[in-house]
């Protein structure tokens, strides 16, 4: 009697760093893929999380528009302040009023990411410190596009007389999390190469 092919392991994953191969089958083998990105869905759940409870305690404490001197909650006199602004744009407000098309594009970004994750060198801890911090703030802008229709802002800086765009929790994800794939990438990932 023929042995039952469902059982025999599928096509192993590329090697991991270090040379081990994974095999994959089976609910096991599905386990096994997740808890290979854990660092990377551990930080993303982190950041997340982060990112909507302040949003959160900002609606509690602040009527939408409040911004300026007077209706704002001032930590750091003329220079850090707590508003709440919405932003149905991207950073520093490009595409303002594409609300829709932005939240498109992130859910996109979020299936390509997935799609690609080998090829981006995922399995890296390095690239999903990077990653992680990525798509947590892009699933929590994500979140406010869906339920506000605007992505809730709330961290303004003011230097001298120049004024930061306002940022939320997930943007600054956002941006360390490229600048850190950016950085291991085209730094630190040849770098190694040459030592090895």
């Amino acid at each position: 009697m023929s042995s039952n092919s469902s059982n025999a392991p599928q096509n192993p994953l590329p090697p991991e760093p270090g040379g081990k191969v994974v095999i994959v089958g089976g609910e096991s083998g599905r386990w096994r893929r997740i808890y290979a990105y854990r660092l990377l869905l551990i930080i993303l759940l982190i950041v997340f999380g982060f990112d909507q409870i302040t949003k959160l305690w900002i609606i509690s404490r602040l009527p939408l528009g409040s911004y300026g001197p007077y209706n704002s909650i001032t930590i750091i006199p003329d220079f850090f302040y707590l508003v709440h602004v919405g932003n149905t744009g991207a950073a520093w407000s490009l595409l303002t009023g594409k609300s829709t098309l932005l939240a498109l594009v992130a859910m996109g970004t979020l299936l390509a990411i997935f799609l690609w994750r080998r090829a981006l060198g995922l399995r890296d801890k390095l690239a999903q410190v990077a990653f992680g911090l990525l798509c947590g703030g892009i699933i929590g802008n994500l979140v406010d596009r869906i339920q506000h229709q605007h992505v809730v802002d709330f961290l303004d800086f003011h230097f001298g007389s120049y004024i930061y765009p306002t940022f939320n929790v997930a943007d600054s994800g956002i941006c360390v999390g490229v600048a850190l794939y950016l950085w291991h990438s085209l730094i630190a990932q040849p770098r190694q190469n040459k030592n090895d």
